[in-house]
């Protein structure tokens, strides 16, 4: 493992309602079928509103100009959402579209933990997110294959995973590019969606982002899963947690992770039986 998850020095949790209205959330989130056909076709394609452009001119970007390499020449270019608008906070909650919830789980992929969390993910049909450190995914480019091919969505969370408010621009700018264009060399498409690590957010990480094409995702009920608390404890906070639009944050990396991996399918299917979806993000 390339780091051990560290507690930063203060916790950054936003609320998303007093950012944004109802309406806007809306057409930016909404619930998948549970039952979805599997497929890295996942993400949307259509597109959101402009945003500003960015602040600070830069070198273009090599992944956004240039193919992917061994792509056919005859092929058709596909179809991207227009930069989304610069956000001052987070999404952190689902807009209440029924008895919906998303999984997230951060910092892979590991080839210990991500595997056997695909597998239950897998068994009960159930779609999520991962949202990748571009030197795990640079390192384990089958799993992040795997995940996109079951379905789930892909998400940038940096390349080292480091507190992004201590970086320069052009250092935080590194860190977001670089995970993108490994994604989508990998992958087949760039993120849409980016989570700060630390869930530590400021004005670069939310310009870059979007200059990048991505909106930013926090989360509302944290496991703690970082800390090792039990698996009991992880199963219990989900539960309790549980609510119409609840982001769930748990780690698939980054650390032991096997009780993670043992509370999952505790969970799930009682949140399947009590009515829930388990669903993952689209942008209109």
């Amino acid at each position: 493992m390339k780091y051990e998850k560290k507690p930063p020095g203060r916790r950054v949790l936003l609320k998303i309602a007093a950012g944004l209205g109802a309406a806007a959330a809306a057409r930016l989130i909404a619930a998948e079928p549970a039952r979805a056909p599997a497929g890295p076709a996942a993400g949307p394609r259509t597109p959101v509103a402009a945003g500003p452009p960015a602040a600070v001119p830069r070198r273009p970007s090599a992944y956004r100009l240039r193919p992917m390499v061994g792509q056919a020449a005859e092929a058709a270019p596909r179809r991207r959402p227009a930069r989304p608008p610069v956000r001052t906070r987070p999404f952190e909650e689902l807009p209440d579209l029924g008895r919906a919830m998303v999984l997230t789980f951060d910092d892979g992929p590991d080839p210990l933990y991500t595997p056997q969390i695909l597998a239950t993910l897998r068994r009960h049909q159930v779609h999520a997110m991962f949202f990748l450190c571009g030197e795990m995914a640079n390192d384990n480019r089958d799993l992040v294959r795997a995940i996109a091919e079951d379905g789930h969505v892909i998400g940038n969370h940096t390349w080292t995973h480091p507190l992004m408010t201590g970086l320069t621009r052009t250092e935080a700018r590194d860190e977001i590019e670089r995970t993108s264009e490994v994604l989508q060399r990998t992958a087949g498409d760039a993120p849409l969606w980016f989570r700060a690590p630390y869930g530590a957010w400021n004005r670069n990480t939310f310009e870059i982002g979007a200059e990048l094409n991505m909106e930013p995702m926090a989360w509302t009920v944290d496991t703690l899963d970082w800390e090792t608390p039990g698996t009991d404890a992880i199963v219990g906070r989900v539960l309790d947690g549980a609510a119409p639009g609840v982001v769930v944050l748990s780690h698939d990396a980054g650390g032991d992770r096997s009780q993670t991996v043992e509370a999952l399918p505790r969970y799930l299917p009682r949140l399947i039986d009590r009515g829930y979806r388990l669903t993952v993000p689209y942008r209109t």
